[in-house]
């Protein structure tokens, strides 16, 4: 073993410990976070503005701090741009993480220095995890490829901005320094095709052994890695890739196509934002996200029932319960109060605390009254492609709305990579497991108020296209996958549509 594997092998051994003890902690961890959050916030103009008495007792808190949501900071934000210290919480932010939002635009949330340190962290502990769980830790020297967004940064009056994949590009752990792609200079290509095109000529002849990004997107590098060597695997260009790391969107409807092209890797799933990194999976053999605790998010849930019908009660991570669908409330060192992510998580477990990414709160579909969420249609059209094949590119789902009888129902755009032997029954499948999940879908079928779901094929390209025509192609620019509105059925019905 060579002195750097050592290393990282006690390193390993280290986060592994501390990995235990925060598992079995979390209560306590947040417990004693909150207490550090309010203590360095309770003088910033933001809860002075709120003219309300905050201390370390939660019930006080959660009385006096209202949810709020991006609205609420930007004048905040403003003052923050312009050097101004202590207005959202002690100090100044380091970046401005930017993301965007459908009624916000950009959204400029506050990065100082510690919560970034966190965010560091926690890649480099899934990693140091991984490596314990595989008894191999010959990785300092192995090549490494993230897709990632821009690492230019630009400015928002005197505080810096960039995507945070983009600031990620910048801040590489130093046991990951060596051989990793891509290197800043074709990190900062655009457009993103020109980009993927770049990083492929750049690594193709390297040893990559790791790679992450947002699945359709290292698939589209896989491709185009592909057409460009001539081969017929990804793994005949690198024999020695063992995992991919991905986050951001859903694995299970790529992870057919995904396996197909790089061979039997390992997969681990993380769960990144720009408001703070909020859980990863620390166990190879269980699919399941660790809450991360003690990283400078202290949580709070609303259960998604009482979310939508605009009755906010929100209780702390010890009051949760198993099985029960949860809008996500953080506050933050950074400076976030009570802030509503929009995210829907569901716990499937309290000892230790884990998670399944459910979807966002403001993605679903109930033009009828079926409250259809991410996650039944993530499970629905998995169950599809495991009975009939195929496998996908991308999707949405979009209501129909007919005054003719039979004529309302929920349409399915699908990019298919390779469609399945029988696309009636795949059909059915999708149609029988959302009513197996959801009664109210089920009802609605069943008193033929609508119609069971209708598959429409989608040509190649046809989402990419559509994301392009909205100025979100590439990076880290996700598709929405379940829609109240047929904004983007209306787009694909034009030209991207199979006859």
């Amino acid at each position: 073993m060579g002195a750097a594997a050592f290393v990282l092998k006690i390193l390993a051994r280290r986060i592994v410990k501390k990995n235990l003890s925060n598992k079995f902690n979390s209560v306590e961890n947040q417990k004693k976070l909150l207490k550090t959050i309010i203590n360095r916030g309770k003088n910033s103009l933001f809860i002075k503005n709120l003219n309300v008495r905050i201390n370390n007792n939660y019930n006080l808190f959660q009385q006096n701090v209202p949810i709020s949501n991006y609205e609420d900071y930007r004048d905040y934000i403003s003052l923050v741009s312009k050097g101004n210290k202590n207005i959202l919480t002690a100090g100044l932010p380091k970046y401005f993480a930017i993301t965007s939002g459908t009624t916000s635009g950009t959204k400029y949330i506050p990065l100082t220095k510690e919560m970034w340190e966190f965010q560091s962290k926690a890649i480099r502990d899934l990693l140091l995890l991984y490596s314990h769980q595989k008894n191999n830790y010959n990785y300092a020297g192995s090549g490494m490829m993230f897709i990632q967004g821009s690492p230019e940064l630009k400015y928002y009056n005197k505080i810096p901005f960039g995507k945070l994949s983009g600031i990620a590009a910048r801040h590489v752990p130093f046991f990951l320094k060596k051989n990793r792609y891509p290197s800043m200079k074709i990190n900062k290509i655009s457009p993103w095709d020109k980009k993927i095109n770049a990083i492929v000529k750049e690594t193709w002849d390297k040893d990559l052994q790791i790679v992450g990004g947002i699945p359709p997107w290292v698939i589209t590098y896989f491709d185009s890695l592909l057409n460009y060597t001539g081969k017929n695997s990804v793994q005949d260009v690198f024999p020695n890739l063992k995992l991919y790391i991905h986050g951001g969107a859903s694995f299970k409807p790529y992870k057919k196509s995904f396996l197909a092209k790089s061979g039997n890797i390992d997969t681990l799933e993380v769960y990144p934002a720009s408001e703070g990194f909020f859980a990863y999976q620390d166990d190879l053999l269980d699919e399941s996200l660790l809450l991360l605790t003690n990283s400078g998010v202290f949580y709070e849930f609303i259960s998604l029932g009482d979310f939508q019908n605009k009755k906010m009660e929100r209780i702390p991570l010890e009051g949760v319960c198993l099985g029960v669908d949860y809008v996500m409330i953080i506050s933050t060192i950074a400076g976030l109060w009570a802030y509503n992510t929009g995210d829907v998580v569901r716990f499937v477990s309290k000892r230790p605390y884990k998670i399944i990414f459910s979807g966002r709160a403001s993605q679903y579909c109930s033009a009828f009254g079926e409250h259809v969420i991410e996650k039944e249609v993530q499970t629905a059209l998995s169950m599809a492609l495991m009975s009939c094949g195929g496998s996908v590119s991308e999707f949405t789902v979009c209501p129909k709305i007919s005054s003719k009888m039979g004529g309302s129902m929920h349409e399915w755009f699908i990019e298919f990579l390779e469609k399945p032997n029988n696309l009636i029954d795949f059909q059915n499948v999708l149609n029988d497991s959302l009513g197996n999940q959801n009664i109210y879908y089920s009802d609605l079928i069943n008193s033929k108020v609508i119609s069971k779901l209708k598959i429409i094929s989608v040509k190649k390209g046809g989402f990419n296209a559509y994301m392009e025509s909205i100025g979100k192609f590439g990076g880290q620019n996700k598709c929405p996958h379940l829609l109240n509105d047929r904004r983007i059925a209306d787009f694909l019905m034009e030209n991207y549509v199979e006859k």
